[in-house]
């Protein structure tokens, strides 16, 4: 007997494990409550949260950098912008440099097609035709054409011939052709204008 009462109270102080079946006690289930709470993940502060928690001055001084990391951007592209106009303009500049270099080597072929010179087929004829072709792919486009009304933007005016019946200044013949790259004027065209009698 004196066993079983040494093992008494040492079994009352033991937790007691329920049996198969049997619900567990309920204060165990707060417990499971605050392991899934903080187990949970926290949730990432959104930007008028951030304001909330921020004093008067914090906001401000937020506020402010987000004006400058607006201006900033806006800054970057502008000079993205910039870069690219500049690129373009040079390029054209280039090209139009080249091929003003070579508008008297055009103007030869022109008077020898004037002067039937280039028979079609002949190998200068082929050569002329590649040339002219390569401009256009640049751009070029040809400037004066008998008949059109005179822009002294366009047609630079060598001799004025009054014509009975001409009621407007119009092209009366291209003495030499002009050329224009695109919006870029390269050489204005040489041009007899037609203008009314007096």
């Amino acid at each position: 007997m004196s066993d079983e009462t040494n093992q008494r109270p040492d079994d009352e102080h033991q937790p007691v494990e329920p049996e198969a079946g049997e619900p567990r006690e309920q204060q165990d289930a707060p417990a499971a409550e605050d392991d899934s709470a903080a187990e949970a993940p926290a949730e990432s502060i959104s930007d008028e949260d951030l304001e909330a928690l921020l004093d008067e001055g914090e906001r401000d001084l937020l506020a402010e950098y987000r004006d400058i990391a607006a201006r900033s951007q806006a800054e970057l592209q502008n000079f993205r912008n910039r870069v690219e106009r500049d690129r373009q303009a040079n390029r054209e500049a280039v090209i139009a440099e080249v091929i003003r270099s070579l508008l008297p080597a055009i103007d030869d072929l022109d008077r020898a097609e004037s002067h039937g010179d280039l028979a079609e087929g002949s190998p200068l004829a082929i050569v002329a035709q590649k040339i002219r072709g390569s401009f256009e792919k640049y751009g070029l486009k040809a400037i004066g054409t008998k008949g059109e009304p005179f822009d002294p933007k366009l047609h630079e005016a060598l001799v004025q011939l009054p014509i009975p019946g001409t009621e407007t200044q119009v092209v009366h013949d291209v003495i030499e052709t002009g050329y224009a790259l695109g919006e870029r004027l390269i050489r204005a065209a040489k041009v007899a204008v037609a203008v009314p009698a007096e």
